[in-house]
């Protein structure tokens, strides 16, 4: 969970511009004693997070590159290639670092690319590595600093950090400011848009711009800032949504989200409770008029996926690393 006291850049930044340092926040503060404690929702209550029967076929839906971050039951962190309802691919990073402190290490950010590499941000660093495994290139964040995003750009760049869009200029998702703000190459504000702890934004072909955000919902809002469709809590109610960490629009017209639960799956006592996440309901397929065409929970081997941050649609046209895919 990025700290609320830290802007989420969504998306990209060149190797040569700084990076910046993100921290992750601690537990939330016991409340006083005479402040009244709040209900257990019902769902929580009676550990139904989602349907037995979801729609969709499950891992046979698409093929899909998959990852997620902050898998801490885990002694490693792992992305996943599924095709035909089966991981034909798979590469781990250790949950913790070898340094002296020993940091959590979260695979927060990944793409595959067209040549079958795939780059990825680890927080402790970024890398690129070949379908045997190789890995190509690396990057360790100085001491004091976390890289959380990376973006392709071709086959032989990468960007960290921040989101250059098609016009180049750079989108932000300020987590800590509750708005998602365009700036040109000189660091000028030339739009922005107030949403509730933003995480992901992408810059739509139609010109709207597409949020997740930690507070359950996606949105698309038009260059007024309106909002022209949303999709949250009350458009499925009986699958619980958690950290929207990334929304990507389809060929299609419809939206694939990533529905990341960590720390949101608690006890009747408010603890995370990791062993419930399987109840949950990791990627959601969703149509224009809110039908949900695909649900993904997948919590047991052979495709034991872990928490969602990262999904990307293989039968989805376009070169990702050419920004022709609209996430």
């Amino acid at each position: 969970m990025k700290s609320p006291f830290c802007t989420r850049f969504v998306r990209t930044f060149a190797l040569g511009l700084a990076t910046m340092a993100l921290t992750h926040a601690a537990d939330a503060p016991t409340p006083p004693a005479s402040v009244a404690t709040p209900p257990v929702p019902e769902y929580v209550a009676h550990d139904r997070y989602s349907p037995d029967v979801l729609p969709g076929k499950g891992l046979l839906q698409h093929p899909f590159f998959y990852t997620g971050q902050y898998n801490f039951p885990k002694p490693v962190q792992t992305m996943f290639i599924v095709r035909e309802g089966k991981v034909v691919w798979s590469y781990d990073i250790p949950t913790y670092a070898s340094d002296a402190a020993k940091t959590l290490q979260e695979l927060s950010d990944a793409t595959l690319l067209s040549n079958g590499n795939v780059v990825f941000a680890r927080k402790t660093g970024a890398g690129e590595i070949t379908p045997d495994k190789k890995l190509i290139w690396n990057y360790d964040a100085p001491k004091g600093f976390e890289v959380h995003t990376i973006q392709p750009i071709g086959l032989d760049k990468v960007m960290l950090v921040q989101n250059g869009t098609k016009a180049g200029t750079f989108l932000a998702a300020h987590h800590d400011q509750n708005k998602v703000v365009e700036y040109d190459a000189n660091g000028k504000e030339i739009w922005s848009v107030n949403v509730d702890i933003p995480w992901d934004a992408v810059r739509l072909d139609n010109g709207n711009t597409l949020i997740a955000s930690h507070d359950s919902f996606v949105r698309e809002v038009n260059p007024k800032g309106e909002t022209v469709w949303e999709f949250n809590q009350k458009d499925c109610p009986d699958i619980q949504l958690f950290c929207m960490q990334e929304a990507n629009r389809l060929a299609n017209g419809n939206t694939v989200m990533s529905n990341w639960c960590p720390n949101g799956v608690v006890d009747a006592k408010g603890a995370k409770a990791p062993t419930k996440w399987p109840l949950t309901v990791q990627v959601l397929e969703v149509t224009p008029d809110k039908k949900i065409v695909w649900a993904l929970r997948s919590w047991t081997p052979p495709a034991d996926l872990g928490p969602a941050t990262v999904i990307q649609l293989l039968d989805e046209p376009g070169k990702p690393e050419n920004r022709e895919q609209q996430r």
